[in-house]
């Protein structure tokens, strides 16, 4: 073994003499620099490092940076190597050697070796000194600095340093992180070591944080507190809290801060009653713990009341929001009427959410309630000057001025200030002209005008309430309501020709559909004042009334027309006027009016004569309404006993009733010839049922449906065993249905025999017979045989008897015939 080693040993002698001697006359080669040093590192692998071939090595590295100081494979190979020997100073002087003998570009290579030889160092102080180096020389890798100052607790340099990263508007993280991200680690790292960071003033920093991240400001406001608080600051920190909850603006900030609020004075009142217990009841120490509850409980209590100022705050022309407030000072009215004071100064009315005129009527209210009246009076003197958004807010104070002096009971006064608000400005304006203050146009508010109408009937003059409602319909602002209304006034006051008067202007101001009210009002009082008076003036009434009248409100005014004629003028006058409207009315009611024509012609000329109405209604109406009427005109006949009318409008109406669909039809056809009909007219109406059922059948849509609901149910055809012939299948079943249904209606047509059709049936012809006996046992019996006898023999030959004709008849011509 002795020997092996020796031989080796030799070997490696040799090897180093050969480099040697290589070098010398060679000295700046990089390959022979190379490898020489790495045979010589792998010479002395896995001795131990106080071996003096180390050393040896070591010097051939220094000779060979003699020639070798611009290769930085050199260096590092070198740098690793006294590292590995944990030559703590000579490693970092070589670092700082190889640092200053390579170009600039050369350092990114020396640099994470050297980091992590610093890094890996019980010497904080020697890393941080590196680290600054490096940062002159690559800034931007400042976050792992951070990291590395934190992990060894140097907290005040690593908070100076993240500041500054922080300020630098130009850094761009290599984590990805954004500026806020910095901006809310720099504050929990100073926030919650308040002891350890001394060069920055945290007060001033996050104070700025709030003025540049104004969407996050209750996390930097809790950051503030916190620090006071771990610093021992309370009141500094209660300062800080009571500074956030009245300066934020958003309720997330405020329930981020108030839960924090909150959460440090239950902390505090724990450690009291926690020290309190230990070092034994004190007379003072019971006062501050009180104190502290109270303090506490305020805090809870203030909740909602901070809470609103928060919304005021996001947007104090928010008028709900100011009523909520004063709901929360219920019962202080001190603190109410500084509210109301405040709200009417700050509410903008051309930026207010809701009405604002609502805060100057409830702070009205409000002195009213208190039984101030001449305050309440001041505050809507005041409010019917402001210039609102719209007329209708003072529209609204001038209605609930007049209101609660009529609670008061000053009618009076409540019709001055109504006749105040009507008056006619000395400029005026339109309605919607929003560049004209709302002053110039409330003498144009319908609200106003409506309530000093009331006021004037209820305690004006008949002349006085007249003036009023002539001025409505002056200014062109009245409603179809305020027509009637006026007319029934002068109607109670027996000016009935004024009231009709009233309408007509109405109806001059209006078009249709907003005069159908005036009409249907004014028509209904006219026939009950006049009746049948004044038919004339009456019917050219309802003929101006029906004049472009629209169909869906045609209906009632043709029957209070025809209801007019009915009583006072003739009858085929009303029947003209039923005949109009059922051709002027919606598609809708054409059936119903058709039911009542066809009512009150039966009541007046008799049933026969609504025949003719029955036929236009089957002609006109569509197929589910002609159906019912169908059906009542031949229920009609067989009444009248027409039996053979009522079989021919079955008849007409089977062609628009698939049997499969009005299966209620058929059953009626059926019961009505099992009453009155014989074995031909069952076969005949049985021959129609099939020939419609036909007809319907030959609709595409219905075969094809009906086709591939049969292949789908069907097993075993060929379109299972041949899946590729299937479209061919399907078209072959089409095709055969079709000349089947073609054969069925071919059988189904009628041969003449003695006038009488008919069909060919699955039913027996017994049984047809007996069904016939059943329902009419008046009939006579026709014997099967005789019946079947006379088809097989045919048409019966008549014998002719032959006669000789006298002699004398032919005269002289027999003779020469002879």
């Amino acid at each position: 073994m002795r020997y092996i080693e020796f031989k080796q040993n030799g070997v490696k002698s040799v090897l180093n003499m050969i480099y040697e001697r290589a070098l010398k006359e060679l000295p700046g080669s990089y390959k022979l620099w190379y490898n020489y040093l790495r045979e010589r590192r792998k010479q002395v692998k896995g001795k131990c490092i106080t071996e003096p071939a180390y050393e040896e090595i070591n010097n051939c590295h220094e000779r060979a940076l003699v020639f070798m100081h611009k290769m930085p494979r050199i260096w590092l190979d070198y740098c690793q190597f006294l590292v590995a020997q944990c030559k703590i100073t000579r490693s970092r002087r070589t670092f700082d050697r190889a640092l200053r003998a390579l170009p600039v570009t050369q350092h990114p290579r020396i640099w994470p070796l050297y980091l992590r030889f610093a890094r890996n160092l019980p010497l904080p102080e020697t890393a941080i000194r590196v680290y600054r180096r490096y940062l002159k020389l690559s800034p931007e890798n400042a976050e792992e600095y951070i990291d590395y100052l934190r992990s060894c607790s140097k907290l005040d340099e690593a908070a100076v340093r993240l500041a500054a990263v922080v300020n630098d508007e130009s850094f761009v993280s290599k984590e990805g992180k954004s500026n806020y991200q910095l901006w809310h680690e720099l504050c929990d790292l100073i926030s919650q070591n308040p002891d350890k960071v001394n060069s920055l003033n945290v007060g001033a920093i996050i104070r700025g944080g709030l003025t540049r991240f104004t969407d996050q400001l209750g996390k930097l406001w809790c950051s503030l507190a916190d620090y006071y608080i771990r610093s021992g600051h309370f009141e500094k920190a209660r300062d800080v809290y009571e500074e956030a909850i009245l300066t934020v603006v958003t309720v997330r900030d405020f329930t981020q801060v108030f839960d924090s609020y909150a959460q440090f004075e239950e902390s505090m009142i724990a450690a009291k009653m926690e020290t309190t217990s230990e070092m034994g009841k004190d007379e003072e120490e019971d006062i501050d713990l009180e104190l502290r509850l109270a303090r506490f409980e305020q805090l809870i209590a203030r909740r909602p009341l901070l809470l609103n100022s928060v919304l005021l705050r996001q947007n104090p022309h928010n008028v709900h929001e100011w009523h909520k407030r004063v709901k929360l000072y219920e019962g202080k009215p001190r603190q109410i009427i500084n509210t109301y004071t405040e709200a009417v100064q700050t509410v903008d009315p051309m930026k207010a959410t809701g009405k604002p005129s609502s805060l100057w009527v409830s702070f009205a209210k409000f002195y009213e309630e208190n039984e101030q009246l001449d305050d309440a009076r001041t505050i809507f003197e005041k409010a019917t000057k402001v210039n609102y958004k719209q007329v209708d807010d003072l529209a609204g104070v001038w209605c609930e001025y007049g209101e609660m002096e009529l609670r008061h009971e000053n009618y009076e006064q409540a019709l001055r200030i109504l006749r105040k608000a009507t008056a006619i400005p000395s400029k005026k304006a339109e309605y919607f002209d929003v560049s004209e203050p709302v002053q110039n146009r409330v003498y144009k508010s319908l609200k106003v005008w409506s309530m000093l109408a009331d006021l004037e009937e209820s305690m004006g003059t008949f002349q006085s309430t007249k003036a009023v409602y002539d001025r409505i319909i002056d200014l062109r602002i009245a409603t179809p309501q305020i027509i009637i209304n006026y007319a029934m006034f002068l109607e109670e006051h027996n000016y009935f020709e004024e009231s009709f008067k009233a309408y007509e202007r109405g109806i001059a101001l209006f078009r249709w559909p907003n005069v159908y009210d005036i009409w249907n009002t004014y028509l209904t009082k006219f026939i009950d004042r006049y009746g049948g008076k004044k038919l004339e003036r009456a019917r050219d009434l309802f003929e101006q009334a029906l004049d472009g009248c629209p169909a869906k409100f045609a209906k009632t005014i043709y029957l209070l027309y025809a209801k007019l004629e009915e009583e006072f003028g003739l009858a085929r006058h009303a029947m003209a006027v039923y005949e109009r409207a059922t051709q002027a009315v919606d598609n809708t009611e054409r059936h119903h009016m058709f039911n009542i024509y066809i009512k009150r012609a039966a009541e007046i000329y008799g049933v026969t004569y609504t025949r003719a109405i029955y036929q236009k209604a089957i002609e006109v109406l569509p197929d589910e309404h002609s159906r019912d009427m169908c059906l009542r005109f031949a229920d009609m006949e067989s009444k009248l006993g027409e039996i053979d009318r009522g079989r021919a409008i079955y008849s007409y109406c089977s062609q628009i009733c698939d049997p499969r669909m009005t299966a209620t039809f058929w059953q009626t056809w059926k019961e009505f010839e099992i009453r009155h009909g014989n074995e031909d007219t069952i076969r005949e109406m049985l021959r129609i049922k099939r020939s419609v059922q036909a007809t319907y059948n030959t609709q595409v849509n219905f075969m094809s449906s009906q086709m591939m609901k049969a292949t789908t149910n069907a097993t075993g055809t060929i379109s299972d065993l041949a899946p590729g012939q299937m479209g061919l299948d399907d078209m072959k079943l089409l095709e055969q249905q079709a000349q089947l249904l073609a054969a069925e209606a071919e059988q189904d047509k009628p041969k003449l025999k003695e006038k009488i059709l008919f069909v060919r049936s699955d039913t027996s012809r017994s049984e047809l017979a007996e069904l016939a006996k059943q329902a009419n046992p008046d009939e006579i019996d026709i014997d099967d045989e005789d019946e079947d006898g006379d088809e097989d023999q045919g048409p019966e030959e008549v014998q002719l008897e032959q006669k000789s004709v006298p002699t004398a008849v032919f005269g002289g011509l027999k003779e020469g015939e002879d």
